[in-house]
């Protein structure tokens, strides 16, 4: 007869393995003998290295008792049953590594590959990384609200790229406001030039101001982040709001603002 740390070395597991196939009751616990100990005999050892072997093949502990009573039949339909599972777990796997490893460069956390080449694209032009990671942040918040409309959004944010110097410019300048002091001269040429670009949207069509909900919660987020960004933010957007213009992601016109003339 055996103790239980002489069966758990036979069969090739621990003790705590044992213990543990008692409980979900794979495994029948002996009753104690007169000195408090229990003992396993040869049956015991075979069972439980059929458990190991079975459980090492990744077949689930939930499905061992099924396999060690089956029939020939039944087993064979069981373990094509198993090995299906193991192929879909094994695919998810694969995915989530070939994720992870995508993971490695910061930006594919919670974004789209499209908002991931538009970032790099920004960095291409000479944006700063401190201007870079609020760009992404807020893309992350918007790409969670609106997952299957942030691929034309970004082939929008492409095109104006392509097609206007002026917005390559505004990036330029974006990409080293956070680290301009309060009383960088450049603030008012940013101004100018945000200024301009949002008048030429407005004429054009491509940008309404206001909206029917002003108070929605993820602009209103946005617009805070913005703000919060760096001393030079709140002083552009005072600027901007002193010429009539409140908000940065839902545009308002102040109280009697009027769309001034396109320079």
């Amino acid at each position: 007869m055996l103790t239980i740390s002489q069966l758990a070395s036979y069969a090739g597991v621990t003790v705590r393995t044992v213990r543990h196939y008692h409980q979900i009751g794979l495994l029948a616990e002996p009753e104690r003998d007169q000195s408090g100990y229990r003992s396993y005999d040869a049956a015991a050892v075979v069972r439980l290295i059929r458990i190991r072997v079975l459980a090492d093949a990744g077949v689930p502990l939930a499905r061992v008792q099924e396999l060690l009573v089956a029939g020939p039949d039944e087993f064979a339909r069981a373990v094509e049953e198993i090995d299906k599972a193991l192929s879909a777990d094994i695919r998810r796997l694969q995915s989530n590594r070939k994720r992870i490893a995508k993971l490695a460069a910061g930006d594919h956390l919670a974004l789209p590959q499209s908002v991931v080449d538009y970032l790099d694209r920004l960095r291409g032009l000479g944006v700063g990384e401190g201007y870079i990671v609020l760009e992404r942040d807020a893309w992350i918040m918007l790409a969670a609200q609106v997952p299957l409309s942030i691929d034309a959004v970004i082939a929008e944010k492409h095109r104006h790229l392509d097609e206007d110097p002026d917005m390559t410019h505004l990036y330029r300048l974006l990409g080293s406001a956070p680290d301009w002091p309060p009383d960088d001269p450049r603030v008012v040429e940013l101004a100018d030039l945000v200024e301009h670009l949002r008048i030429r949207a407005v004429q054009s069509g491509e940008l309404e101001i206001g909206g029917a909900d002003r108070t929605d919660p993820l602009s209103a987020l946005l617009d805070a982040a913005m703000t919060e960004s760096a001393p030079v933010a709140r002083r552009l957007l005072a600027i901007l709001e002193q010429r009539g213009w409140r908000g940065w992601t839902r545009l308002e016109r102040v109280p009697e603002g009027r769309i001034p003339r396109d320079r």
